[in-house]
């Protein structure tokens, strides 16, 4: 917009310098102020000349004509169907999507001569479906089926041969298969209508079907339908048998259950005459006959001697069925099955009982009594004949006298009698595994408790740390099972009241020995619980973690010329931060020089250091540093306590910050390069070596990591 009424203004001065001119007459060439891309025509009116932009570009045909994008429309309504518009400058050209040609058959073209896209026939090229393919013309594309005969391999149809992985395979119905009592004749093939030719076994006749098989589009066979027979026609048959076995000429018979063979062969043969000659065999019902008789027994019988038929002995009133099998079977072999059972009187002898010896008795009572070394315990001793003529036995039973209860060790007896004794442990020891039973035996022996007593000890004991983490105890268990332990720390600090470190963790194991790394704090006093869960017993230790050497600040090193330059400490902020202070130190570069990072690092500003060229210029609590901290070298200011004394000119200097931790009495420190100061008069001999280099001995000097010695010397 602001590019237009820039040209309309200057139309418009050009206008009033054409009117000036016009009226001191001067005469305008309105053709030599036309634009690159316009015309000079006639004005249809005959009045003079005009600037008209040319074909392809719009504008005021003078100060601008730009080209015109004539695909802005859309392709299909500039190109027409099917098309992609492509603009150029000053006019555009047009070609055709995939699957499309021009009528003009030229790669480009402009529609107005009629050119337009029309529909490629991708089918005309042979074979672009490949072997055994059918190609289908699609508008702009296409697509392939398989023809009668194969079947489509790797994909479905219809598919596309550059998409799709799919092809088209010959049909493979493969080796015929055989029909019972047929035998192949001949096969023209394996392939998609191809024949096969059957013909009857030997011994076999075709009765009825087509004999041909043809292998179809599906890839299978249809037929044969043919029906082949025997010689001879079905196998004969013989009442009361079956057929065990049979091939095209010959039939082996047997009885069926509850009958057998009498006399006769038991096999058909088929002749050369196509005539069976029958098996002669006769079959007959088995029969068992009448069943054996017992004494004392009466037969419960249905009066049948068939297979499978059943006798059932009972003994006879005022007897009792004392043992043995008392049913009887008719097998399949003509016989009874045996039977075994004896019937006795009721009652019949007196009832004895292990060891005991009968006092007295009468035909329905027995009086008992244990034998020498033996005693009653528990039961009746007397045996009674009952109405059904059975003894009700005694139910006494004798058992030895044992003597003395037996002791076990570390236990003592909590109840007795004659023949049982029940242990248990005295204080201070508890069982482990084992019966707490003595029991007297039959042989008079004492059948001892196999009772444990153990002592009683903590569940957790030889506690001690090691290496400020790691626990180590000892479990005292019995068995071979899993102990659970929970495990209770809490840590303070004396120079962070608000500070604490509460945790907990469980440990499951079953070994006698164990250790647990725990991950303890720095310069933290620590109280540690360990929970046996089972037995719920707990052990405490205490101990402390000590001071760690800080890590060296990050910073970065570089060089200045001015006096007081400017440095930049970048840190993370951690409560846990065991750093206490910072110390910027100021290294004179003349002579030889050491500075060793471990000297002590007193914070009281009356305490001079070892050198007398070396000195702290300022020290800086940690409380007072947040993220980032700028700080100016040599600015006159009082830092902790120490003097920031100004840089003498003319001097080289090494400006070194340290970090330090004090807990009490411990202190560690590290250090660090921060940056050099250029003087004029003095040059170290590092100053001819390159920037890479003094790199080098930076990151050297970061990597000694707690104390380190520089040795310097000036030319």
């Amino acid at each position: 917009m602001a590019e237009r009424n820039r040209a309309m203004i200057v139309v418009f001065l050009l206008c009033v310098i054409a009117e000036k001119r016009a009226a001191e007459g001067y005469t305008l060439d309105v053709c030599a102020s036309c634009h690159a891309n316009a015309t000079c025509d006639d004005k249809s009116d005959g009045s003079g000349k005009v600037c008209n932009c040319k074909y392809g570009f719009v504008g005021n045909g003078r100060t601008f004509c730009q080209d015109k994008d004539e695909c802005q429309i859309g392709a299909s309504k500039i190109c027409g169907q099917h098309t992609t518009c492509h603009n150029t400058y000053g006019s555009y050209y047009c070609t055709c999507l995939a699957g499309y040609s021009p009528s003009n058959n030229m790669a480009i073209f402009i529609p107005n001569d009629g050119t337009h896209c029309q529909d490629i026939d991708e089918c005309r090229i042979t074979g672009l479906c490949g072997e055994g393919g059918q190609c289908r013309n699609l508008e702009g594309s296409f697509d392939c089926s398989c023809q009668l005969g194969y079947q489509v391999h790797n994909g479905t149809e219809p598919f596309h041969p550059h998409r799709d992985k799919a092809s088209c395979k010959v049909v493979d119905c493969g080796h015929p298969a055989l029909v019972e009592d047929t035998v192949v004749l001949s096969v023209t093939g394996t392939t998609y209508s191809s024949v096969a030719m059957f013909v009857c076994d030997k011994g076999f006749v075709w009765r009825r079907g087509d004999n041909r098989s043809v292998c179809g589009a599906d890839g299978l066979w249809r037929g044969p339908t043919m029906v082949c027979e025997a010689k001879c026609g079905p196998v004969p048959l013989l009442a009361k048998s079956e057929v065990v076995w049979h091939n095209r000429s010959v039939v082996i018979h047997r009885c069926v259950d509850g009958y057998h063979s009498w006399r006769g062969s038991n096999v058909s043969v088929c002749n050369s005459s196509g005539v069976w000659q029958r098996a002669t065999l006769r079959c007959i019902e088995i029969s068992c006959g009448p069943p054996l008789t017992l004494p004392d027994t009466n037969l419960l019988w249905d009066r049948t001697s068939r297979p499978g038929s059943v006798v059932l002995y009972e003994c006879m009133d005022g007897f009792y069925q004392e043992s043995g099998n008392n049913i009887s079977t008719c097998l399949l072999s003509g016989q009874w099955g045996k039977v075994s059972v004896k019937c006795k009187a009721k009652c019949g002898p007196v009832p004895l009982l292990a060891k005991s010896e009968v006092v007295w008795h009468n035909r329905s009572v027995v009086i008992h009594r244990c034998v020498d070394g033996y005693h009653s315990w528990r039961g009746s001793n007397v045996s009674v004949c009952n109405s059904s003529g059975v003894w009700q036995r005694a139910t006494l039973r004798c058992i030895a006298k044992c003597g003395p209860v037996p002791l076990l060790a570390k236990s003592e007896v909590v109840w007795h009698n004659r023949s049982v004794v029940i242990h248990r442990c005295v204080d201070g020891y508890h069982s482990w595994r084992g019966s707490n039973v003595s029991v007297c035996g039959s042989s008079g022996v004492w059948q001892r408790a196999t009772l444990r007593c153990v002592e009683i000890k903590p569940a957790v004991n030889h506690l001690f740390v090691l290496n400020e983490k790691c626990l180590h105890w000892r479990a005292e268990k019995y068995e071979e099972d899993t102990e659970v332990y929970k495990v209770t720390y809490i840590g303070s600090r004396d120079y962070q009241k608000s500070f604490h470190d509460r945790r907990k963790q469980f440990l499951s194991s079953k070994a006698d020995q164990l250790e647990l790394c725990l991950n303890l704090l720095p310069v933290t006093n620590y109280s540690i619980s360990i929970t046996a869960v089972s037995s719920r017993f707990t052990a405490t230790i205490t101990t402390n973690t000590s001071l760690p050497v800080p890590t060296a600040p990050v910073v970065h090193y570089r060089e200045f010329t001015t006096p007081i330059p400017t440095l930049r400490l970048r840190r993370s902020p951690n409560t846990l931060d065991p750093i206490s202070l910072y110390q910027v130190f100021v290294l004179p570069v003349e002579g030889i020089m050491m500075f060793d990072c471990s000297s002590p690092a007193s914070s009281d500003p009356s305490v001079k250091i070892k050198s007398s060229t070396e000195y702290i210029t300022a020290q800086i609590d940690v409380t007072h540093v947040g993220t980032e901290m700028n700080f100016t070298v040599g600015d006159g200011l009082y830092y902790g306590g120490f003097f920031n004394a100004p840089l003498e000119n003319g001097r080289n200097y090494y400006i070194t910050l340290r970090a330090v931790s004090q807990w009490k009495s411990a202190l560690k420190s590290s250090c660090v390069l921060w940056a050099k100061v250029r003087g004029t008069s003095y040059v170290l001999m590092v100053s001819s070596l390159s920037a890479a280099a003094t790199i080098g001995l930076v990151a050297f000097i970061i990597l000694v990591g707690y104390s380190f010695t520089w040795f310097f010397k000036s030319k």
